[in-house]
């Protein structure tokens, strides 16, 4: 039995499938030399960093936030930001973070043999 590949299978006039793939290069090139929207190339979103006072409603105890929107922390741990939130793991504590941008509202989830809780927090801009 020999072995047969695709390409021996075309009998028909290779000038088209040369045309179809010249046609193929042409429009990746010019989709390639088409100038992107700035908002695609960076982020238009903050830089540099932010301080945030937030408060436990409960206790009113309040801390210092620090976000640092160009390495992507949030208290100097490695953070998740998007548009509607940042998100981050405190190795100190154990928590998990979450901020919602718009509204403010930080929420801390902390495991626990016992089922774990979670503790609210208010932030604002300083």
């Amino acid at each position: 039995m020999s072995k047969k590949y695709a390409y021996a299978y075309y009998t028909g006039d290779m000038t088209k499938f040369q045309a179809m793939s010249t046609m193929r290069l042409l429009l990746g090139v010019a989709l390639l030399a088409t100038p992107l929207p700035r908002s695609v190339i960076a982020a238009d979103g903050p830089h540099g960093a932010a301080a945030m006072t937030c408060t436990n409603p409960a206790s009113g105890h309040k801390w210092q936030l620090k976000i640092d929107y160009d390495h992507a922390t949030a208290d100097t741990y490695p953070a998740s930001i998007s548009d509607a939130k940042i998100s981050w793991k405190d190795a100190s504590d154990g928590g998990n973070y979450t901020l919602d941008r718009k509204s403010g509202e930080l929420t801390a989830i902390f495991a626990s043999s016992t089922g774990g809780f979670f503790l609210h927090h208010r932030c604002a801009d300083n």
